[in-house]
């Protein structure tokens, strides 16, 4: 619907039509000006006849004689009078009728006013209506993810524009009951936002940061033997990379010796023994005394036949030896609808890497044991997102995303550039790709070529506000302030089965940074045409505007060739102009009652559906 316009302008009265008072000054100077020879003639009359009189009294004119002249006075005098009585009363009726005249006027002028105020209160009515129809109709829709998609690839992206996208995708996720885990290898709290959330809406967040936390993570340390075997492995290659078979056999059969609920520290002194050339003694290794006798000679024995593999032992035990204290304090805890999995940004590269590929192996084993014993759930249902993907290997990124597939788990990989390995999901078949702000010009060339050349899009003046007001406020970790945590009325839990759409947008508006700055800034939404105003700018999609992308907008594929920016920002849920529909889905009840659908869809936000992810976009 266009803007109203500015509101109709009240009629304004017009100025009383009283008798001008000027009017009637000249109109009876007039009059006097026309008399004063008819009463200069009266005066002289009333003369003659005093003098006369007076003539009289003194004895020197007969009496006879002065009344005839008194007489003739005052025959001359009686017309006089009349004429100057007439004239009096003339004018006195002109007056009247003028007064009356100008008192017609007026009341037909007022009530012509009444009339125009009327239409003017029906016409306001009617604009009032208008207004509020526009204000409140739909601009931010829903993008919907298509259904064949497995997984979302995002490449490029800001601490700021990773922590609204998923705070978004966290917040659609569990208004449903669904299950989040998220592998956090940025160095920064990107989920922070989202943890903030969750406990506002009553969840505790399992939260493990990786190295403090290993002793209290058990993920995968429960397995059997020839599984711990492969997930080890896994992780020895991608931080000493040599032959994955030979380093799964080695596990194994260190496994056969130690148990296979032995714990990663008694692993790692049997991988040292191992390494170590001759005969052992404990008292030179304290890491061994965590091996009894009995064990060292049996592990001796076990690897007595193949003197080679002393070498890719210390290199086995110096890729694991970041996991020694893996699960050593971890106790029984009750399932976790959210869970995160970050990495400390002082662990180092290293530390980094190995830690996300144990990680990442350890669920994709997870989901495939899953997968075998119920089969595939409900899409999207359950969602991983990898945070930071440019760390790990393309062939640990590619496992989980299989295993993922086969329980219809929803994938998330968020790459920092666009490297070979994010340009390679972004085309991969059934990714839904994104693109967010690119770090440099050579990740934006590669972007650029992917979208295509001339392309643009038109992005909302909100979208740009809102980044450039969030941006650098990640934290550096997940330690949370005792202070901001709000007792809610509900009971605390781990898991919840559905949470309502509204209480969700209140507890977005009051317990992120993203839900306060974006009320607060809310008035940016409705500027339009009417004040003036274009809320709409356009972006070019090549190198310079690439990198220059506001830190939420995103970059998604359109209904035709064309790709469409939206807005990851979450506190847009809280709009009133936020809808869940599609333009689509808005556009056929718009069709029904005659008005014309949207033709131009320009600006998105990510936002969570009923029973789907989604974004939002205005139009324009």
């Amino acid at each position: 619907m266009p803007p109203p316009g500015p509101p109709p302008r009240r009629p304004t009265p017009a100025e009383r039509a009283d008798v001008d008072a000027e009017w009637e000054r000249n109109k009876r100077r007039s009059e006097a000006e026309t008399n004063r020879p008819l009463f200069v003639g009266l005066c002289l009359l009333v003369l003659i006849s005093t003098v006369l009189l007076l003539l009289t009294m003194v004895g020197a004119m007969p009496l006879l004689l002065a009344v005839l002249g008194c007489a003739a006075c005052l025959v001359v005098a009686f017309p006089v009078l009349l004429v100057l009585a007439q004239s009096r009363s003339d004018m006195g009726a002109l007056l009247a009728r003028e007064r009356t005249r100008r008192r017609t006027e007026q009341e037909k002028r007022e009530q012509e006013l009444r009339k125009r105020q009327e239409e003017h209160a029906a016409r306001y009515s009617e604009w009032q209506h208008r207004k509020r129809v526009y204000e409140s109709q739909p601009c931010w829709h829903a993008v919907e993810i298509p259904e064949e998609a497995r997984r979302i690839a995002v490449v490029g992206g800001t601490e700021a524009g990773w922590s609204a996208l998923l705070t978004t995708l966290g917040a659609a996720l569990i208004k449903d009951g669904g299950d989040l885990t998220v592998v956090d290898l940025s160095g920064r709290a990107v989920a922070g936002q989202f943890v903030s959330l969750t406990q506002r809406c009553g969840l505790i967040p399992r939260v493990w940061v990786l190295p403090a936390d290993l002793p209290r993570m058990k993920i995968g340390a429960t397995l059997n033997s020839r599984r711990r075997a492969a997930i080890l492995a896994a992780t020895a290659q991608a931080v000493e990379p040599g032959d994955a078979a030979t380093d799964r056999s080695i596990l194994e059969r260190v496994f056969a010796v130690l148990g296979g609920d032995v714990e990663i520290v008694r692993v790692v002194a049997a991988l040292g023994l191992i390494g170590l050339p001759g005969e052992d003694d404990a008292r030179d290794d304290p890491a061994l005394v965590l091996l009894t006798r009995s064990e060292r000679e049996q592990l001796r024995e076990a690897f007595a036949a193949d003197p080679e593999i002393a070498a890719r032992a210390s290199a086995l035990r110096r890729a694991l030896l970041p996991f020694e204290g893996l699960g050593s304090r971890a106790e029984q805890e009750p399932y976790a609808q959210v869970k995160i999995i970050a990495t400390d940004r002082t662990a180092g590269e290293f530390a980094e890497r190995a830690y996300g590929t144990y990680t990442v192996e350890a669920l994709s084993t997870l989901l495939d044991l899953r997968a075998a014993r119920r089969g595939p759930g409900r899409p999207w249902g359950r969602m991983i997102v990898l945070c930071g993907a440019d760390a790990l290997p393309e062939w640990a990124v590619r496992r989980l995303t299989e295993s993922a597939e086969r329980l219809a788990t929803g994938v998330v990989l968020l790459y920092r550039r666009a490297g070979e390995n994010a340009l390679a999901q972004l085309r991969a078949e059934g990714s839904f790709p994104v693109v967010m702000r690119q770090p440099d010009a050579e990740s934006a060339a590669a972007v650029a070529g992917l979208l295509g050349t001339g392309k643009r899009g038109r992005m909302h003046r909100l979208t740009e506000i809102m980044g450039a007001a969030l941006h650098g406020t990640t934290p550096d970790g997940y330690a949370t302030d005792t202070s901001e945590q709000v007792t809610a009325a509900s009971p605390v839990r781990y898991a919840a089965k559905s949470i309502a759409p509204l209480t969700l947008v209140r507890h977005i508006r009051a317990a992120t940074a993203w839900g306060k700055a974006t009320s607060q800034a809310s008035e940016q939404d409705t500027l339009s045409a009417e004040n003036g105003v274009d809320p709409l700018t356009t972006q070019r999609f090549d190198v310079y505007g690439l990198q220059r992308l506001p830190h939420t907008a995103v970059i998604v594929p359109g209904s035709g060739d064309d790709p469409v920016v939206a807005d990851a920002n979450p506190g847009i849920l809280a709009l009133p102009t936020a809808t869940l529909k599609t333009v689509e889905e808005a556009a056929v009840p718009a069709a029904e009652g005659g008005a014309a659908p949207p033709e131009e869809t320009t600006e998105a936000h990510v936002g969570p559906p009923p029973e789907r992810l989604d974004w939002r976009r205005p139009v324009a």
